[in-house]
C-alpha cells in the first residue's frame, strides 16, 4: 500500500487536530447516522426514551466507522489526491502516509472495540461495515474501481449494516426480526442507485484515472435510467410489505413519496450529468424520508 511517487511521504510539518478530523470527512457521516436512526425507530425505541443509545450509536455510525472508512479512503487514494486535491492533508504532507496509516488502523479498532459495548451483532455489523471499508478503498480488491461491486459495498454499510445495527441496539445487542433486516436489505439495494447518481459529476475524470463507475461504463443515459429503476423497484417492494402488514397510513405516504421522486425522475433522464445534484436534493429526501416512514411503522408509532 505504501507505493508514493507524487506524495510527501515523510513529511510531517506540524500536523493539528483540525488535519486529522479533515481525514475524517464529517460531511459524509449524516447518511449513516440517519440510517442507525431508522433503526432504533423500528426496533421500537426512540431519542426521548433511549438518549444514551441513541448517542452511542450515533457515535459508532458516524465518527468512528464513517470515519475509519474515510480515512482508509484518503490513505488508499493519496496519490490521485495528490493530482486532484493537493491541498488534502496526506499530499500536502500536513500527515504523512505512515502517520496516517496508523490513524486508519487505530480508529478502526477503536471502531470495533466500542461496538462491543453494544451487543454481539452490533459488534458483527461494525466489522462487516469495517470490511466494506477496507475492500472499497485498499488493494489488492479496490472495490471503488469498478461502480457496480464499489456502489454495492457503499449502499450496504451506509443503509443496510447502519439500520440494522440500530435495530440490534433498541433490542440489547440481538438480532432484530426477519422483518427489520428485509426492510433494511431492501433499502440497501435501492441506495445502489443514490451512488450511481454521485458519478455523475467527474465522468471524464473517472475515465483519466482508470475508475469504471456506471456512467463510465453504460453512458450517462443508461447509467441514470438504471440508476432510477435501482431505487424503484426495492421502495415499491416496501411499499408491497407495508400494505401486507396492514401499516396502511405508511404505505399510503410511502406511495406518495415514490411518486414525487417518479416524477423528479422524469426530469433528471433529460440530463443526468447536469441534474443529479438536484435530484440527489429532491429525489433522494423523498427516499430517505421514506426510510424513516417505514421505520416508525415498524417502530409502532405510525398505525
Amino acid at each position: 500500500m505504501a507505493n508514493s511517487t507524487a506524495v510527501t511521504a515523510g513529511a510531517t510539518s506540524g500536523s493539528s487536530i483540525s488535519d486529522y478530523i479533515q481525514l475524517l470527512k464529517p460531511i459524509t457521516w449524516f447518511p449513516p447516522m440517519w440510517a442507525l436512526m431508522c433503526g432504533l425507530v423500528s426496533g421500537g425505541i426512540t431519542p426521548l426514551s433511549h438518549p444514551w443509545l441513541f448517542v452511542f450509536g450515533i457515535v459508532l455510525t458516524g465518527p468512528l466507522v464513517c470515519g475509519a472508512s474515510q480515512i482508509i479512503n484518503d490513505y488508499c487514494d493519496r496519490e490521485v489526491d495528490a493530482i486532484n486535491e493537493p491541498d488534502r492533508p496526506i499530499p500536502s504532507g500536513r500527515v504523512s502516509e505512515h502517520r496516517a496509516f496508523q490513524f486508519a488502523i487505530a480508529w478502526s479498532l477503536i471502531a470495533q472495540l466500542w461496538s462491543f459495548t453494544l451487543g454481539i451483532w452490533v459488534a458483527c455489523a461494525t466489522a462487516l461495515g469495517l470490511i466494506f471499508a477496507w475492500a472499497y478503498s485498499a488493494p489488492p480488491l479496490r472495490l471503488k474501481q469498478n461502480g457496480w461491486w464499489g456502489n454495492l459495498s457503499v449502499a450496504i454499510s451506509y443503509e443496510g449494516l447502519a439500520w440494522v445495527t440500530g435495530a440490534a441496539i433498541a433490542v440489547g445487542g440481538d438480532l432484530p426480526a426477519s422483518s427489520i433486516l428485509l426492510i433494511a436489505l431492501l433499502y440497501s439495494l435501492g441506495a445502489h442507485g443514490i451512488m450511481t447518481l454521485n458519478d455523475f459529476k467527474a465522468i471524464e475524470g473517472d475515465i483519466t484515472i482508470g475508475i469504471r463507475t456506471l456512467p463510465v461504463q453504460l453512458g450517462a443515459k443508461k447509467a441514470a435510467r438504471l440508476a432510477c429503476l435501482v431505487m424503484l423497484l426495492p421502495q415499491i417492494a416496501v411499499l408491497g410489505l407495508l400494505q401486507s402488514w396492514d401499516f396502511t397510513l405508511a404505505a399510503a405516504l410511502v406511495a406518495t413519496l415514490i411518486a414525487g421522486q417518479f416524477l423528479a425522475m422524469l426530469r433528471f433522464l433529460q440530463n443526468p450529468k447536469l441534474l443529479a445534484p438536484w435530484y440527489n436534493g429532491i429525489g433522494v429526501t423523498q427516499y430517505v424520508a421514506g426510510m424513516m416512514v417505514t421505520a416508525c411503522a415498524l417502530g409502532g408509532y405510525l398505525v
